[in-house]
């Protein structure tokens, strides 16, 4: 099949206005499924917007202005992914254009209420089928000098990262897959990742003997967070507890119950002296800003570049993970990200440091909830 880049098809002319005065959309109070209920414009966190000025240079209206737009757009993108079912291909962001692309085999599908103001992408592969050229790499093993796969759903493909500048690692996984060629792209880390533990996070808890987590989200009866900070039975201290369930590797998540005492509050700290309410957990959209909290630190933002990335640590894959152009540093893991006031995962390693920056990934919160039967606390 052609893996020429998606040729684009605008179905509306509808006015990017209409998209950057949407709601922000609401997700998850309760596990498993997200609920609904649009927060307004005027709810997105003061720190965030005070965090993407810092971290990428964005001036506090057009900031703002895209949080607004990148909730609107996820709102829309959840709808229109049901329609499209296996024929979905991907969704992501072109806040220039003030405009929302869904990709799809079927791309004269996307249409309804919910396609005005997107621009439909003709793909040559479903997304469904990207992920399944990931699960086969994923069942061949990746080996310790490839660094990670994911989808580049702009570009329709599977990307297989490897470290350092030979791509021989990467071809051969490939190649041991048994998957399509001309649907994986090979690039290179300069780094392997690393997970982020020893120093404390979005709230420092101990494990143990005296090492260090972040506290993701707090849910009824605990927090989630890492499970490559303790497994299950291993207690904590500040807030005391026990992890209950423990994930790691494969996955990158667990949940700590607490003891009596401690007060559960549905809310990040900023780092600033403050706290940032969680209202729900709606997935944001390729290229959405996000922002993470961690002690190490503190309150740094970025953006979303891919979901369901596969990553080889020292200690074993991890699937499922969100890819960002967040730094993060040892200790920040755990830790909690957000789109505005949307819960999107917990800090579970990467590359780079805050000082030159990095790729980190984060477990989604989501899965962490349906895995534990658990409920997301809101403000």
């Amino acid at each position: 099949m052609n893996l020429n880049r998606p040729r684009r098809i605008a179905i509306t002319a509808t006015a990017a206005l209409a998209m950057l005065l949407g709601p922000l959309a609401a997700g998850s109070g309760a596990a498993p499924a997200p609920a609904a209920g649009p927060a307004p414009a005027s709810d997105v966190p003061a720190e965030m917007i005070d965090a993407l000025e810092r971290d990428l240079g964005v001036p506090r209206e057009k900031a703002l202005q895209r949080l607004s737009f990148q909730a609107d757009a996820a709102t829309r993108v959840r709808t229109l992914s049901q329609a499209l079912g296996d024929t979905y291909a991907g969704a992501w962001l072109d806040p220039a254009a003030g405009t929302v692309h869904v990709a799809s085999t079927a791309p004269q599908r996307v249409r309804g209420p919910m396609a005005q103001g997107v621009t439909a992408v003709a793909a040559s592969r479903s997304l469904a089928q990207l992920e399944a050229v990931g699960a086969r790499l994923d069942a061949a093993g990746l080996p310790a000098d490839v660094a990670t796969w994911y989808v580049d759903v702009p570009a329709n493909t599977v990307v297989v990262e490897a470290v350092g500048q030979d791509t021989a690692a990467a071809a051969a996984l490939v190649a041991a897959a048994g998957v399509p060629a001309e649907a994986v792209r090979l690039s290179t880390t300069a780094t392997a990742p690393t997970t982020f533990i020893n120093v404390l996070g979005g709230n420092a808890y101990y494990i143990g003997s005296g090492s260090r987590c972040s506290v993701g989200f707090t849910v009824q009866g605990g927090f989630v967070t890492a499970g490559h900070c303790g497994r299950t039975g291993a207690t904590t201290s500040s807030p005391n507890g026990t992890f209950r369930g423990s994930s790691f590797p494969g996955n990158d998540y667990a949940w700590v119950q607490v003891g009596s005492g401690n007060t559960l509050i549905g809310a990040v700290n900023n780092y600033s002296g403050g706290r940032v309410a969680v209202r729900g957990s709606t997935q944001a959209v390729v290229g959405a800003y996000v922002c993470r909290s961690g002690s190490t630190t503190g309150w740094r933002c970025g953006t979303v570049q891919a979901y369901n990335a596969s990553v080889r640590y020292s200690q074993g894959t991890v699937s499922g993970l969100i890819r960002t152009t967040v730094c993060a540093e040892p200790g920040d893991s755990g830790g909690s990200l957000l789109a505005g006031n949307q819960a999107q995962g917990v800090t579970s390693g990467g590359n780079g440091n805050c000082r030159t920056g990095g790729t980190t990934y984060f477990q989604p919160v989501n899965e962490i909830l349906q895995a534990y039967g658990l409920r997301l606390l809101t403000s």
